[in-house]
């Protein structure tokens, strides 16, 4: 699995978009980062641009993979983890289109009224994570990059 932290500017970023569950009936109305399955022979980062352009009609600029305590990435139960990459909008509107009722534009500098949200409980310990990460780039300025993989299959290298 593969889920996008999108943010308004992966340089200076000051919002968050979170994206509320319409499906499945268990899932429904939790909130959550959008994305999800990688294919057979995808990258997980060709996943997670092909999953934005479906569900919300966006194509990204990756940046940097938000670190795990694990190689695989943070676990979701006990077959599945999700790998969570910053991004930014490079063309397009958000809009629920695909597993998704409403999309949120969080302010990075209210952490309390994020983490207020219901989310998915195996993302709690990711949005945490990611709160921590980018107080840290946010205090100290330092950006999140762009993805040399996202770079590489621009040109089709990947």
């Amino acid at each position: 699995m593969v889920g996008g932290a999108l943010l308004d500017n992966l340089a200076k970023p000051t919002q968050l978009l979170v994206a509320r569950r319409s499906a499945p009936e268990q899932l429904a109305g939790l909130w959550e980062f959008p994305g999800g399955k990688v294919e057979a022979g995808e990258t997980p980062e060709a996943a997670l641009a092909r999953e934005l352009v479906e569900e919300l009609g966006v194509s990204v600029e990756l940046g940097t993979e938000l670190k795990a305590a694990h190689a695989h990435g943070w676990p979701l139960n006990d077959r599945a983890s999700m790998r969570v990459y910053f991004g930014q909008i490079s063309a397009g509107q958000p809009q629920p289109l695909e597993d998704h009722d409403e999309l949120r534009w969080m302010p990075l500098s209210a952490p309390e009224a994020i983490l207020a949200l219901p989310w998915i409980p195996a993302d709690l310990p990711i949005v945490r994570a990611l709160l921590a990460t980018l107080g840290a780039v946010v205090g100290e300025g330092a950006g999140l990059g762009s993805h040399p993989s996202v770079a590489n299959s621009k040109s089709g290298n990947c």
